[in-house]
């Protein structure tokens, strides 16, 4: 019985090339059609198997470095097992979630920039695959034997690919600790390009270096690094606007935020845009309309935004009543203006949050995870010294609520994907808004 002709139909996997797949397929990273084959179905019939990037192919045919798979169970023997922990970029912060593989072919490299990436099949066609679990821990049976087995870790634009010396067949072999980890600088692998600008309430430039990204790929528009810092100057708000003389990674005062977040050009040159709280909108100040429409359209190509306490404007519009805002004019973006109502905000000490585990399909999984990190101390439970309340609720056919405090149930944190009117399966980009 010979595998559906569709798996085995090449195609044009170039980002804009027409899909000439047959209906409910889609053109793979290799240029096969694959959608319906799976690794652990029989789409491919008798004689066959599917590859974990959804080709089939004969079970006596391989290339690279699967003839190096040996078949283990044949001996009475346990699987050739890589065993590790993923950490963040600081070695110390184990990472769930994160996707660890051996590939079978080159990596090709990241296009720059904000992309439409939809939960696009991993590059490198490969062998076996796995995810970290909340633990940050992963299992890899199957892998092959032998000297400078390639082993990639990847979230994103995160990647990171080392070479384990030697992997012996038929057992464990544990990846240290120093080499699961996520990269620090470009030596290391790849990292997002991101633009953070600073704020008068929030150090968030501080938890990227916490983070651990190395402070020789931080600096501000213009220099070759993979962070870029930027000062709102005409905010009353602004926050850090300069680099200590002898700061490694750069040197003298931020570009202006303006000058990134009010050209759509500018913005979709870096993957990520981190805005710090301002302790205010200052909308007329330094946040026009056309700021808000360039970061929607940045949104909406795929960019990923994370937006702090009063940078709400970007979705609620100049909410009239906030600190620091100017009534006149009333910037908004109407496609998200109906995600979240909101108040005028108040400010708490010592409240707690509650991670949703209910509506929230990784709500379980989030929870575990913080308790094995130490950041909650009881299951599901965040406690949160300053928390800000500026949100009593979110539109849930358009956002994703993650956390909410405790007694009043207003919304800590929540996201959602644009463009937010399309199809699900058509939204490329995500927007983070945090009151935490």
């Amino acid at each position: 019985m010979p595998p559906p002709a569709a798996c085995m139909s090449q195609c044009d996997p170039s980002p804009g090339a027409a899909n000439t797949c047959p209906q409910g397929y889609h053109c793979a990273p290799d240029g096969f059609c694959d959608a319906v084959c799976t690794p652990t179905g029989n789409e491919c019939g008798d004689g066959y198997v599917c590859t974990p990037d959804g080709r089939c192919k004969g079970e006596d045919e391989c290339t690279g470095l699967e003839c190096q798979v040996v078949n283990c169970a044949a001996q009475g023997k346990p699987d050739t097992t890589l065993k590790g922990t993923v950490y963040a970029p600081n070695g110390t912060l184990p990472l769930y979630g994160i996707q660890v593989y051996v590939p079978n072919e080159a990596l090709p490299p990241f296009t720059e920039g904000a992309e439409c990436g939809r939960c696009a099949d991993l590059p490198g066609a490969p062998i076996v695959q796995t995810t970290t679990d909340e633990a940050g821990n992963f299992t890899l049976p199957g892998v092959p034997a032998g000297s400078d087995i390639p082993l990639v870790i990847t979230s994103g634009k995160w990647r990171r690919q080392i070479k384990i010396s030697t992997v012996a067949e038929c057992t464990d072999t544990q990846v240290a600790a120093a080499d699961s980890r996520l990269p620090k600088n470009r030596t290391e692998g790849d990292i997002p390009r991101i633009a953070l600008s600073t704020g008068n309430a929030d150090s968030l430039e501080c938890l990227l270096r916490r983070m651990g990204i190395a402070d020789e790929e931080i600096g501000t528009a213009g220099d070759d690094r993979r962070v870029h810092l930027y000062d709102s100057k005409d905010s009353p708000g602004r926050g850090v606007p300069k680099f200590d003389a002898n700061f490694p990674g750069g040197s003298g005062n931020f570009a202006d935020s303006k000058t990134f977040w009010n050209d759509v050009n500018k913005l979709k040159a870096y993957d990520m845009v981190i805005l710090s709280c301002e302790g205010g909108q200052y909308s007329s100040a330094n946040k026009p309309q056309d700021a808000l429409n360039a970061m929607k359209d940045y949104a909406d190509l795929g960019g990923r935004v994370f937006l702090s306490h009063w940078h709400n404007i970007w979705i609620s519009g100049n909410y009239k009543a906030s600190p620091g805002s100017i009534a006149n004019p009333n910037p908004v973006i109407q496609d998200w203006k109906d995600i979240a109502t909101w108040t005028n905000g108040q400010n708490f000490s010592q409240k707690t949050d509650v991670i949703d585990e209910t509506s929230n399909p990784k709500g379980p999984s989030f929870a575990t995870w913080m308790v094995n990190v130490m950041g909650s101390t009881v299951r599901g439970q965040i406690p949160v010294k300053d928390a800000r309340i500026t949100s009593t609720g979110i539109n849930t056919a358009k956002a994703e609520l993650w956390t909410y405090e405790l007694d009043s149930h207003a919304p800590q944190n929540f996201q959602f994907t644009t463009p937010v009117n399309a199809p699900a399966d058509q939204r490329c980009g995500k927007v983070v808004y945090s009151d935490m």
